[in-house]
C-alpha cells in the first residue's frame, strides 16, 4: 500500500471525526469500528505467520520483526506466545511458548 493510499484512508477517517451530527457521527464511527473488528481477526492469522516467518527464516530479533513491519513489540511477542491465530488466548497448553525476547 503506498503512502497515498494509507492518506486517503486516513483523511477518510477524519472525515467521520468532522461529522456535525453527533449522532450520525457515532452511528459511522461504530459501523467502522465493528467492520474493522472483523478485519483484524480475519488479517491476524497473516501477520502472524509473517512474523513467525522472518523469525524463522530470516533469523530477525522480535525488535527487528517490530521495526520492519512497523508494529508494536508486543505484537511480535504475542505471536510466539499461547495466542491462537484469531487474536484470542488459548489458555495454558494451547501454544507452544517460543524463545525469549530476541
Amino acid at each position: 500500500m503506498s503512502d497515498e493510499e494509507v492518506r486517503r484512508v486516513s483523511d477518510a477517517l477524519n472525515a467521520v471525526e468532522q461529522i456535525v451530527d453527533e449522532e450520525q457521527r457515532v452511528k459511522a464511527q461504530s459501523r467502522i469500528m465493528a467492520e474493522q473488528l472483523a478485519r483484524n481477526k480475519a488479517w491476524a492469522p497473516e501477520r502472524t505467520r509473517l512474523i513467525r516467518r522472518l523469525h524463522r527464516e530470516e533469523g530477525l530479533s522480535y525488535r527487528q520483526i517490530a521495526a520492519r513491519l512497523e508494529i508494536k513489540l508486543g505484537v511480535v511477542q504475542d505471536a510466539f506466545r499461547n495466542y491462537t491465530e484469531s487474536g484470542e488466548y488459548a489458555g495454558r497448553g494451547g501454544g507452544k511458548q517460543q524463545e525469549a525476547e530476541g
